[in-house]
């Protein structure tokens, strides 16, 4: 019987401690599905399109010394490394890498 009642008050006293622990601290948590992944896609930039905004195409790299080859259609992204307030500066055929955010494809160049 005293077993019993002990098996009670350890869990009872158990509960206490995490209730109190989970007032002190939040958890935060993920859940992505299997195969989740951030998209990313090596690119070339083809034009200025507005402010920091360019229009670019993906691009495969091969082998050392091998130029990148375009594949797909023009697309536009924006270059985190400018000013939203001005005009951006990165010459045709910079490289860099693109990330989707959101609705947005996005990619950091310095001028």
């Amino acid at each position: 019987m005293s077993d019993g009642v002990n098996i009670t008050e350890g869990r009872q006293a158990l509960e206490r401690l995490a209730r109190q622990g989970s007032e002190q601290a939040q958890e935060v948590s993920v859940v992505t599905s299997p195969g989740d992944k951030v998209a990313a896609w090596a690119i070339m930039v083809k034009s200025n399109f507005l402010y920091n905004a360019y229009n670019v195409v993906v691009v495969v790299i091969g082998a050392a010394g091998s130029a990148p080859v375009e594949i797909g259609a023009q697309t536009q992204a924006v270059n985190l490394a400018e000013s939203y307030l001005q005009q951006g500066t990165l010459t045709a055929g910079t490289l860099a890498v693109m990330f989707r955010v959101g609705d947005k494809n996005v990619f950091y160049a310095k001028p």
